[in-house]
């Protein structure tokens, strides 16, 4: 007899604190300030949630959780020099594109 467990412990984005405190680390969208919880799944089923004292940043548009005390997104882009954004959705692209790779319209 054989018996196999599929379940796993996940971290996911609790309740807001609040909204557009910060800004994506990976794509510098507006990012709201979470609390952290930690989910115990069974057969991919939420069976046990509990909430950490921890507070995170969480973008909603790539889904990145990130901690509150890693670097944010507007320190690292003042050690940049020479940085593009777009005029339409004020996301930093790389200098040799002509369109933006998120909205689509011309730099």
């Amino acid at each position: 007899m054989f018996f196999f467990f599929v379940g796993g412990l996940e971290q996911q984005a609790g309740r807001v604190i609040s909204e557009r405190v910060g800004r994506c680390i990976r794509c510098g969208s507006a990012a709201d300030l979470v609390e952290r919880e930690k989910v115990l799944k069974l057969f991919f089923v939420p069976v046990w949630r509990w909430r950490s004292e921890a507070r995170d940043f969480y973008c909603r548009d790539c889904g990145l959780l990130w901690p509150q005390s890693m670097e944010s997104f507007d320190e690292k882009q003042r050690s940049i020099e020479g940085v593009l954004r777009c005029g339409n959705c004020d996301r930093v692209v790389e200098s040799e594109f002509k369109f933006c790779p998120f909205c689509g319209s011309e730099l």
